[in-house]
Order: structure tokens, then sequence, then C-alpha cells
């Protein structure tokens, strides 16, 4: 028998000792490369949602623009920004110097005419005069009668009355300015009743259920099966109960939301003024259409080989993948309706799709790292950075 020299043998057992070190980190390394960062969502039940807020605006229930309808200088301004005053109280006061000299005169004119016209009365009767002069003479005395009425109510303009109850908003003016006809002298506000109005998406309109066509869900949906509360941030711990006056029915052209007025008496120990913000919360719980519909992003929707639409689960106990049909339905955007296979909970994964398996092992990208990929609108890193002595692997595209 042939017999090995003993450093054979020594450098035969340190060739071993390298190479299986070397296997097993190279096992190691395959394993690791297995396990696929994966970004995912839960899918929410189709009511969740159902409380929703949006920021409102506090408006007047009426208010109004006050100008005088004649022009002429401001010999008295009565009221100041913040005033209270009552329906019928004089705002502010013209120079009516001009205004009564134009009465005085019309008056004349208008005497004259009057005794003209009565004594015609008699001359056409006896045939002194035609009918054609006691014509004329009439027409002066209607024309001068007329004259004399516009004039006086001209005199009457030249006081501004409050047409309503309310608070002095602003003031445009000051004493002794020369104004025109309906240059603006104060905003009257009536902050009794105040509106909150708020818009809403057009989307979320076409979810309302509609029974009996939008006029019916206008004066029934909204009006009464739709609870909606104010929140102001100067009472925070307190829900304001509104009351629905109308919404519109064209969308803004260039928000596509529609515009919703409620209305809310003025709250006692409560600064509300119009012009303030508030939040308004409008539960639509009871209105959502209930159904077993959910949304998933499109890109978390493939097809399989028989081109049935199918997702991927992860099981968050073993954290492996395993693929679900589904039926899908209409999109809308870059969601995609998925009317049956899904219930809420399930963690469904949404980039990377095509590179998944059943039972592949897989990670979950963090919230904070999906928010920065969404943001760079770049496809997430499904396998982990490959080791120095490992071959490079191809990042897997959401």
């Amino acid at each position: 028998m042939k017999s090995f020299h003993p450093f054979s043998v020594i450098a035969i057992t340190l060739f071993i000792m390298i190479l299986i070190p070397g296997c097993d980190k190279k096992q190691e390394v395959e394993k690791v490369a297995e396990v696929r960062l994966v970004k995912t969502i839960i899918v929410k039940t189709p009511d969740a949602g159902g409380i929703r807020h949006f920021p409102g605006r506090i408006d007047a229930n009426r208010k109004a623009g006050l100008s005088f309808r004649v022009s002429g200088k401001v010999q008295e301004l009565l009221v100041k920004e913040g005033d209270l005053v009552a329906n019928g109280d004089t705002i502010a006061k013209l120079d009516p110097t001009d205004f009564q000299i134009t009465v005085n005169d019309k008056k004349a004119v208008f005497t004259r005419a009057s005794n003209d016209y009565n004594r015609g009365k008699k001359l056409v009767k006896e045939g002194h005069i035609s009918k054609m002069d006691y014509d004329k003479l009439e027409s002066s005395f209607l024309s001068a009668q007329a004259e004399l009425n516009l004039a006086k109510q001209q005199l009457v303009y030249t006081e501004l009355k409050a047409p309503f109850s309310g608070t002095v908003a602003r003031r445009y003016i000051q004493s002794f300015e020369e104004i025109q006809a309906k240059q603006p002298i104060i905003i009257l506000n009536d902050n009794e009743i105040l509106e909150v109005k708020f818009d809403l998406p057009e989307n979320l309109i076409l979810r309302i259920q509609r029974i009996e066509g939008i006029n019916s869900m206008e004066q029934s949906t909204m009006k009464h099966q739709i609870p909606v509360v104010a929140i102001f941030q100067s009472r925070a711990d307190k829900e304001f109960p509104l009351t629905f006056k109308e919404m519109s029915t064209k969308a803004d052209a260039s928000t596509q939301t529609f515009s919703v007025t409620y209305t809310m008496p003025k709250p006692a120990r409560v600064i509300i003024l119009p012009g303030m913000t508030t939040t308004v919360k409008v539960d639509l719980s009871k209105m959502i259409e209930r159904n077993d519909v959910f949304y998933l992003p499109v890109s978390a929707v493939v097809a399989d080989a028989a081109l049935q639409s199918t997702v991927w689960i992860v099981n968050e106990q073993t954290m492996q993948v395993e693929p679900v049909s589904v039926k899908v339905g209409t999109m809308r955007g870059n969601s995609i309706e998925i009317k049956e296979g899904l219930d809420a909970g399930q963690r469904v994964v949404t980039a990377g799709v095509p590179f998944l398996y059943k039972d592949l092992k897989v990670s979950l990208m963090k919230e904070l790292e999906q928010a920065e990929d969404n943001i760079k609108h770049e496809p997430p890193v499904m396998q982990q950075t490959p080791t120095k002595n490992s071959t490079a692997t191809t990042p897997a595209k959401g």
C-alpha cells in the first residue's frame, strides 16, 4: 500500500477546513437573499372613515352692502365698525341743501302746471280752448307732478337707513366726504344667525345614497339624515349642531367640489364672527354605501397564468406571502375596486408583486421609508443589499 507524506495530509485537512466555512457562508447569503423587503397596506373596512372633517368658513345669514342712491357730501356718519343698529336706524346723512332747493323749484313748477290744468278743465267744457290744448295742459301737469315726486324721493334718499337689525361689519367712508351714488358706505351683517359653508368633493357626493334623485337627496338626505356639527378652536371641547340650508348642484370648475351651506344660531358666551374659520364634522356613516367593496392601488393587482386577478397577502405570523384571487371592478384614478376576495384587516403587498411567489419570506418596509419612496417616485428596494462575498442581484421594481 502506498503511504501519504505527512505534509500532504496536513495540506488536505487545511483545504477541507477552508472549504467548509466557505460553503456555509454561501448558503447563508442565499438564505438572506430570499427575504424580500415589500411595501404593503392594510385593507380597511369600507365604512371606516364615515366621520369626515372639512374646513369651513363663517358668514352672516343676512348681509348687505349699504350705499346712497344719490351723490352728495356726507354731512353725518352716525355709526362705527362694530356698532349694533336696529331696523330703520339712520346710518348716515348727506347734505340736503341742493336737494331741498330742487324740491322747492319742482314744487313751483308743479303749482303753476296744476293751476293751468284746473283752469283748462273749465275752458274746455265751455269750448273756449280746443281738446288738443287741454291735453297739453294735462300733460304738463302730470310731468310736473312726477318731477316733484322724484325730487322729494331724492331728498329722502339723503338719509341712509338700516334695512334690518345687525352689526356694522365694515365702514368705507368718513364724514364730509364727497361720495357717488351706489358707492359702498358700510357692510351690515345680521350675526344672530350664522352660515357655515364648506365644500364636499365629487367622489364623496357620488357615494352618498340617492334614493329619489338629487332633489330628494338635498331635501331629505342632507337635511335630516346626516349629523353635521361645527368645532371651533376656541371651544374645541364643544360641538355646535348645524341645520342644513342649501347645496349647490354644480361643481366648482377649478376645485370640482360642491358648496354646502348650513346655519347655526349665534352661540352664547362664544365670539364667532363672519370671516372666521371652523372645522365641520360630518357623520356619513349611515349614508355611505355599505358593501364589501375595497379600494387598492392598481400596482397591487396582477394577473396569474389563467388571467385571474390576484393580490398577494402577507401572513404576519409566518411573514410569508400567498396569492389570493379577487374580483375587480372599476378604476378611480390610481385605485381599483376590489369586489370579492378580500377581508378587512388583511395586509396586501402594493409594490413588487410580479416578483413574488408562494411562501416567499418577506419583511415589511417601515412607514417612513414608504413615505420617502412615494415622494421620490422611485421603486422600493425589494432585496437586501448583497454582501461583499455574494453576487449582486437586481432590485425588484414596484
